[in-house]
């Protein structure tokens, strides 16, 4: 038994990438009891994330990708905490980009397993939307975070620098849609949904292309 629940916040900034910006709401994932936790995603503020954790030990800020809206937080959320920023090393030019100056403490690895308050996420590797993307796997919870590799609706967007759409497409079917059908897809942004709900799509996605 695990005592482990999931708490979300959104947070509003911007994406820039490209020589482009946007304003983007992002969404703030936390799994934890009511001693510890993990982060994943620290975007654009880092003070309502700290007061979300609370006087809870943070463990881990765990980056699902290296955009500058899902990271831009990190360094001072794991200064005012004591956590450890967990990246993988695929992304770390995109990192670079936001934070030149202050590198990820730990590398996330294919397979890997962060535990939690009782509970495991499996790192899955997921490039497309980023060389480095990952998904955090959690059967015990029935849930996957797939940051902005797979979305209610579709893939993530592959138009811009470091992208490939068919790689996307390859980590959707072979990592994510293997999972079971009522596993409830936690994003980076906007609503949630499940794997069943999204695999009857996936050649509409590939025929539509992007």
């Amino acid at each position: 038994m695990t005592d482990a629940r999931i708490e979300h916040l959104v947070t509003s900034g911007q994406f820039t990438l490209d020589g482009g910006t946007w304003d983007v709401d992002n969404n703030v994932w936390i799994v934890g009891d009511d001693r510890e936790a993990i982060v994943i995603d620290a975007a654009h503020d880092a003070d309502a994330i700290a007061e979300a954790v609370g006087d809870r030990r943070l463990l881990a800020i765990v980056c699902t990708h290296a955009h500058n809206d899902h990271i831009d937080a990190a360094p001072a959320l794991a200064e005012r905490t004591g956590a450890t920023i967990w990246l993988h090393p695929d992304d770390l030019p995109l990192w670079k980009q936001t934070h030149p100056d202050r590198l990820p403490d730990n590398r996330l690895a294919d397979g890997q397993v962060i535990e939690v308050a009782g509970t495991e996420l499996t790192v899955l590797h997921t490039p497309g939307h980023a060389p480095g993307a990952v998904c955090l796997y959690d059967a015990g919870l029935g849930t996957v975070f797939t940051g902005d590799t797979l979305f209610q609706g579709g893939p993530g967007a592959t138009g811009r620098s470091y992208s490939h759409f068919p790689t996307i497409i390859d980590s959707i079917r072979d990592r994510l849609l293997a999972l079971p059908s009522d596993t409830v897809v936690r994003t980076g942004h906007g609503d949630s949904t499940t794997i069943g709900a999204e695999a009857p799509h996936l050649d509409e996605w590939i025929a539509r292309g992007h």
